[in-house]
Order: structure tokens, then sequence, then C-alpha cells
């Protein structure tokens, strides 16, 4: 019996295409189901009577345990090995969206939601993994590059794709069509190489679940601020025990690797600039500009088509300069795109979006994999796994506090919803910040890239 891990060397090319396919099939499920969430939310509300904050659940309950499990995950794809946690996670997700789809009530499809997430935290840190041991040189950045450009996909289309399943087959088909995308991977699974855990090693349980529980409560008193009262005892009472639980799973070595951590840091940059645009945006564009929701998906496809069309350029950027260059310059192309948002009005034309529209969606497009693949690779192969929950961590975490964040203000500067003579001076605050942050985190990216003297 094979008792190490295989190199990349022993495998066939047919099994590594099964295994990158795998991966990229996993991997393309879970931006689907996040857009699509977001999407659904007006049918779930009115399809299961549901209130408004138990709603927004249904994308932060997802998003919050997808960020919180991936530490965990990664180094359960250490000690428990790559293999078992991938397709364990994709099972999990597999089930936990079949569960969605068939929901009676709210509270089953947020708890459901929060499986969801769960699974996909395992099945993309493992699936990270997995290519960074099977894959190898430029082999290894073309998978990479590969990735990048499935996220992007997923990112770019998954709004247009999400949109038609709602029409034509209702909410649910939201939740069943990625679980099937996932039921499919694990069928793929006995192709899999073996991939054995390290003897030894440990997991911080007690690390795990105060990390987890200290970004659920974050989460929480993001979401529930607006409608109880930031000031209110259980709001109140909710921050103090996240400051208290805020001792997360994190690996200690990792965070002193300047390279690490400096790639991490823009991967959750970017994504915290465009995720709550892809969220709240459609929302804005339908409500206050008066688009029919058709209308408002095309004219997304301006910040979307980029995270698609763009990685093979992040790519061969990254082999012709030093790595900061390419990975500063998308921060501040994000930062730039949403600051320039802050001119964005009810009667706005397509052509008036177009340049911060593009420039947001340059930012993550020049980026997707190649962040990843620059990150696991600055690590030892035996830390992989830990670096690749680590990494998206950063990064899932990053965009979950965004989301909650900007909900929080434009719920407050609204009343409770995008709309009204407010909404639009409320999108620009929220660009504005967005823009500052990305702003401060290319700073800080360049300082850590800078060579020691």
């Amino acid at each position: 019996m094979q008792t190490t891990s295989p190199t990349p060397h022993v495998l066939t090319s047919a099994r590594k295409r099964v295994v990158l396919i795998s991966v990229l099939l996993s991997t393309l499920a879970f931006p689907l189901t996040i857009t699509g969430a977001s999407l659904a939310l007006p049918g779930i509300r009115t399809g299961l009577d549901a209130s408004l904050v138990s709603t927004q659940w249904v994308v932060n309950a997802y998003n919050a345990c997808f960020a919180a499990f991936l530490v965990l995950s990664g180094a359960l794809a250490d000690v428990l090995g790559k293999r078992r946690v991938f397709l364990g996670g994709a099972g999990l997700f597999c089930a936990s969206g079949v569960l969605s789809a068939l929901a009676p009530g709210i509270l089953v499809l947020d708890a459901s939601r929060a499986l969801a997430g769960v699974g996909a935290a395992a099945a993309l840190t493992g699936g990270s993994a997995i290519l960074s041991e099977v894959f190898d040189g430029p082999a290894r950045a073309r998978a990479f590059g590969a990735l990048g450009t499935v996220l992007g996909a997923g990112t770019a289309f998954g709004p247009t794709a999400a949109g038609l399943l709602v029409d034509l087959a209702g909410w649910r088909a939201v939740f069943a069509v990625p679980a099937a995308v996932a039921g499919a991977v694990v069928l793929l699974g006995p192709s899999f190489p073996p991939s054995p855990g390290a003897a030894g090693r440990k997991v911080d349980w007690a690390g795990a679940a105060l990390f987890t529980t200290a970004l659920l409560l974050l989460v929480t008193v993001l979401v529930e601020g607006p409608e109880r009262g930031f000031g209110s005892p259980a709001v109140l009472g909710a921050a103090a025990a996240a400051a208290v639980a805020a001792a997360p799973l994190l690996d200690l070595p990792l965070l002193a690797n300047r390279r690490f951590l400096a790639f991490a840091l823009a991967a959750g940059a970017i994504m915290a600039v465009l995720v709550p645009l892809l969220v709240y945006l459609p929302t804005y564009l339908i409500a206050v500009a008066g688009l029919e929701p058709g209308r408002a998906g095309v004219w997304l496809l301006m910040l979307t088509v980029p995270t698609v069309a763009l990685p093979a350029v992040g790519t061969a950027l990254a082999k012709r300069l030093p790595a900061g260059v390419p990975v500063t310059g998308a921060v501040l192309l994000s930062g730039a795109g949403a600051a320039l948002l802050t001119g964005m009005g009810p009667d706005s034309a397509p052509l008036a979006l177009l340049a911060p529209f593009a420039l947001v969606g340059a930012g993550a497009g020049l980026t997707n994999g190649l962040l990843d693949g620059l990150a696991v690779g600055s690590v030892a192969r035996d830390r992989a796994g830990t670096a690749a929950g680590l990494f998206n961590t950063v990064r899932i975490t990053s965009e979950t506090v965004a989301i909650a964040a900007a909900g929080a203000v434009l719920a407050a500067l609204t009343g409770g919803g995008l709309s009204g003579s407010g909404a639009t001076g409320a999108m620009h605050t929220v660009a504005l910040a967005l823009g500052g942050a990305a702003a401060v985190a290319a700073v800080c990216v360049t300082v850590l890239l800078r060579p020691r003297r």
C-alpha cells in the first residue's frame, strides 16, 4: 500500500486531467451559489414568507461558515489527507444543496446554507492543495491559471445564469444545480491519487471553535445591528463576545512569511471590493435606476467579464515582472474603480459606468488564480493544505465582513432598503469606503513585498 503522497511524475496525464477537471468543477459551483442566492432572495422571501433579516442569512450564513472553516479544513487536509477533505467537502456541499432546494421554511434553508459553506470550505481548500501536490513547475502555473479562469467565469456569468434559473425554474433551482455539479465531482473521486495525511500533526480544535464563534458573532452584529440598534444589549453583547472569542486558528509561521501574508492581504482586499458590489449593485440598478432584472444583468457584464478574460494576462505579467507590480497594481485598479462609482446616479448611462465597472473587474481578473499559486507556492509542500486554508480564510473572511458591513451602512443610511432619495448617496459612501480600504491595502502589500536589507 502506498504510504506517501504522490509526486507530480507518478500520475498519468489522464489522471492528472481528471483531478484538474474535478477541482475546476467544484470551484465553479461556489461562485454560482453565492450570486444565485443573492438574486433568489426576493423569491425566497415571498415563497417562504420570511423576514428581511432571515433572508439576509441565506447569503451571510454561507459566507460566514465558508470563511470560518477554511483554516480548519486546511489543517484537516494536512492531517487526514487532501483527497478525503476535498471529496468530503464536495459531498457535504451536494447534500446541503439538495436540502436547500427542498427546504420547507427559512430556518431549514438558513441552516442548510451554513452547512453548504462548511462543505465549500473543505472542497476549496482540499482542491487547491491537491493541485499544488499533483502539478509542478509550469504545469502548476497553468493549473492555477485554469482555476482563476473558472473562478472568473463563475463570477462573470453567475448572475446571468442564476437569473435564468430563477426565471425558468424558480429560486430552488439556484441551489439544485450547484448541488448536481458537486455530485458529479464526488463520482470522479475514485480517480484521485491516494493522499495520506502527515503523521503526528494535530488540529487545534479549540482555536477553530473560537475563530468560528468570533466570525459568526461579528457577522451577526453587522446584520442585526441596523434593525435592533447597535446600542441594544443583544448587539453589544454579541460584539463583546466576538472580541473575547477572537483567537482564530492561525498558523503563526505562515503569518511570519511576508510574501504569503502580502498575497493573502491582496486577495482579501480585491474580493472585499468586488463581492459587495456584486451583491448590492443589482438591487440599486433595479430599484433606483429602474432597470429590468435582465437588463441589469447585462450591465453587470461590464463588471464581471474582466474577471474571466484577464487571468491569463495576469499570469503573463507575473512571469515578466516582479510579483509586487501586478499584485499591487490589481489592488489599486479595484480601489480606483470603486471610488469612481461615486459618480454613479439613477440616470447614469452604461458608458458612464464602463470605466468603474471594468476597473473593479480587472483588478480581480488579473489576480484570479495567480494569487492562489503565489501564496501556496511560497511555503513548503507539506504545509500546502494549511497555507491554502489560511489564504482562502483571509480572502473569504474579507469579503464576508465587507458584505455585512456594506449592508449595515446601506441599511443605516436608507432606513432598511436600497430605495428612495438616499439610496444613491448611501451607495456613494460604500463605494468611497471600499476604494479607500483598497488603497491602504495596496500600501501594506508594497511594504510586505519589499526586499529586506
